[in-house]
């Protein structure tokens, strides 16, 4: 079983490190880029009316192994690099860049974001909410999510 899929069940939460072997990065990433996609999937696909709660809150909690994993490795290639995990990170930073922009410029997502920031005076949102929004929205509109598909190109 690949430690880096799994909870770490260590003091603090840490990375148990111990047995973590670089053999176990390429499959985890492939792994959890498949189970980020799924969760996101699930909120593109909530029948629904978007709220918070059923699509801001769900994408900010979307992606939790795949982020903990980069920490873990983009860390461990920072600190204790050598020609493997240099070699690890060349293959899978492609992969993590379409996965992002996949998110970002994913129509059906930024709608269910964009109807969410549409009504935001409305909603009785905590300061902290509106932030989170705001960051989501923003951060979709940056990256090109409201632009026509010629212009994306």
């Amino acid at each position: 079983m690949n430690p880096l899929l799994q909870k770490f069940n260590t003091k603090y939460t840490t990375a148990p490190f111990s047995k973590i072997k670089n053999e176990h990065f390429e499959p985890a990433f492939k792994e959890a880029i498949k189970m980020a996609k799924a969760e996101i999937d699930a909120i593109v696909n909530n029948p629904n009316v978007p709220t918070f709660e059923n699509t801001i809150e769900a994408l900010e909690f979307s992606g939790e192994t795949l982020d903990r994993l980069s920490s873990v490795f983009f860390n461990l290639n920072s600190a204790e690099t050598n020609e493997e995990i240099q070699k690890i990170a060349q293959e899978v930073s492609p992969l993590l860049s379409e996965f992002s922009n996949d998110i970002r410029l994913n129509k059906e997502l930024f709608k269910r974001v964009q109807m969410i920031y549409d009504i935001k005076d409305e909603m009785s949102l905590t300061p902290e909410q509106n932030m989170l929004l705001t960051k989501k929205y923003r951060s979709f509109v940056r990256n090109g999510a409201n632009l026509n598909d010629e212009d994306k190109t």
